[in-house]
């Protein structure tokens, strides 16, 4: 299997579908707001919503136009993913392949001044801090999450915002996504981009062409180095 060795000055983590997946609790969350939103196709909106924005996909799929209701839904949403991952034997929030042997490595790297290591999500403070701490993944002093940006993903605003509050140049940044939207949000960034296939099939995904692209993070090793971090990457 050939490898790749490339150093970083960071890397910028997505969360969901990258770090943690809580796939069982997005789709009880869907399911949930299908009752107040009659007509809300869950297929649907499962197949397109990913690494979008909370209050972008209520406008989108319900119809969710005033500001202030789209903050209050997208609160109430997004507890909803953390309350029903585990009801009617759903699995919960779980880490991903391959996250804890790289938090084990880099985890501890993830304080300011100089953070070797970000998060950038499309989702809200109240569920992604709730998201890292049922994985065990620490936050990151550089955080960035959906009410910092006027405009998320597909717009370059998370990565960007990540890079400076790591206080590292965006193009020695790697960006790390399962996402169509989050792999050109980085690539708008500046960024290099790994793509994981991990919520897309292979081929939505080698569309927005990504630098490299693996099924999980268990295909990657990172180790901390004296200016950033060392990123080997396993190429099927």
């Amino acid at each position: 299997m050939p490898t790749v060795t490339l150093e970083f000055d960071a890397i910028l983590f997505d969360m969901d579908g990258t770090l943690v997946d809580s796939t069982d609790g997005v789709v009880g969350a869907w399911e949930l707001f299908a009752e107040k939103y009659p007509g809300l196709d869950v297929t649907q909106v499962l197949s397109s919503s990913h690494g979008v924005r909370t209050v972008e996909n209520l406008r989108i799929h319900c119809g969710v136009t005033d500001p202030d209701e789209q903050e209050r839904e997208a609160r109430r949403f997004e507890e909803a993913i953390v309350a029903e991952s585990k009801k009617n034997g759903r699995h919960g929030i779980v880490a991903l392949p391959g996250v804890r042997e790289i938090m084990a490595e880099i985890g501890p790297y993830h304080k300011l001044p100089k953070p070797k290591w970000a998060i950038c999500t499309s989702a809200t403070i109240v569920y992604a801090s709730s998201a890292l701490k049922a994985v065990g993944v620490p936050i990151p002093d550089a955080f960035v999450v959906s009410e910092d940006v006027e405009k998320g993903k597909p717009e370059p605003d998370p990565y960007l915002l990540g890079a400076k509050r790591a206080g590292v140049d965006p193009t020695r940044c790697l960006v790390v996504e399962d996402a169509p939207a989050g792999v050109r949000s980085g690539q708008a960034a500046g960024c290099k981009t790994l793509g994981l296939i991990t919520s897309h099939s292979r081929e939505q995904m080698e569309a927005v062409k990504p630098d490299w692209l693996v099924p999980n993070l268990a295909s990657v090793s990172m180790k901390p180095t004296e200016n950033g971090v060392q990123v080997v990457i396993n190429i099927d």
